[in-house]
């Protein structure tokens, strides 16, 4: 398993938020470039870097600061948060993104999806964030009636080979992944890869999600915990056994 350190962007600065709301924020570091650096050199082969206010406002906010985070990362970056029209998505991949995740836009406009793994294949990823098993949009502030395995079993038949599944209940909570929806997602969706997101705070979550038994459960996002420095980069690879 792939653990993926997270970067989430707000005001230019890298924060995080709890269970996804603008209002219960923590701002960690006023130089996200400089944040890249460190996970690299702690040992992160891939980083996760998501434009909140882009999120919220449906239109990347970070283009610049995100070109920064790329470069001083020097590995594979994958980008989400507003990426829901043609040229925002040409734009984050242009900028040396290794995936751009599209988010509302899965639900709201397939065609959209469509045109997209067309264009670009496997450099396109599907952001599913749910609560209580439906999906959320908008940065987690609408509550669909679709179920995010029946979203995850349309974006396969699309083509997409990369879901991200937030649990945003557990999002920032540090308590744990919901294991029974992750298990749920990866079954749904056998032909994708699935990242699990929501939750992931220590080694023995890690462990947990590897005991779950899915071939295509290929890796894992960890942000708060590593932050507030509950658990260290190199203890949570050791435990994905990187």
């Amino acid at each position: 398993m792939t653990i993926l350190p997270a970067i989430d962007l707000k005001g230019g600065v890298c924060v995080r938020l709890r269970q996804g709301r603008a209002d219960d924020v923590t701002t960690y570091n006023d130089d996200p470039a400089s944040q890249a650096r460190d996970w690299r050199a702690q040992g992160g082969r891939e980083l996760h870097v998501v434009d909140l206010d882009g999120a919220f406002a449906g239109t990347p906010r970070h283009a610049e600061v995100i070109g920064s985070i790329i470069k001083a990362f020097g590995g594979p970056v994958e980008v989400g948060g507003g990426l829901r029209t043609p040229e925002a998505l040409a734009a984050v991949l242009e900028a040396g993104a290794a995936r751009a995740i599209i988010g509302s836009a899965a639900l709201e406009n397939p065609e959209f999806i469509t045109r997209a793994v067309e264009q670009y294949g496997e450099r396109i990823a599907v952001g599913i964030d749910a609560r209580d098993g439906f999906v959320q949009t908008h940065g987690w502030v609408k509550t669909t009636a679709v179920k995010a395995t029946e979203l995850a079993k349309a974006m396969a038949a699309i083509g997409v080979k990369t879901i991200i599944y937030t649990d945003t209940a557990t999002d920032g909570m540090l308590g744990g992944p919901n294991l029974a929806q992750m298990a749920a997602i990866c079954d749904a969706a056998p032909e994708c890869s699935i990242t699990a997101s929501g939750g992931v705070s220590s080694p023995r979550d890690v462990s947990n999600l590897i005991a779950l038994a899915r071939p295509n459960l290929r890796a894992a996002i960890v942000g708060k915990a590593l932050y507030d420095g509950r658990t260290t980069l190199a203890e949570m690879n050791a435990a994905a056994g990187c």
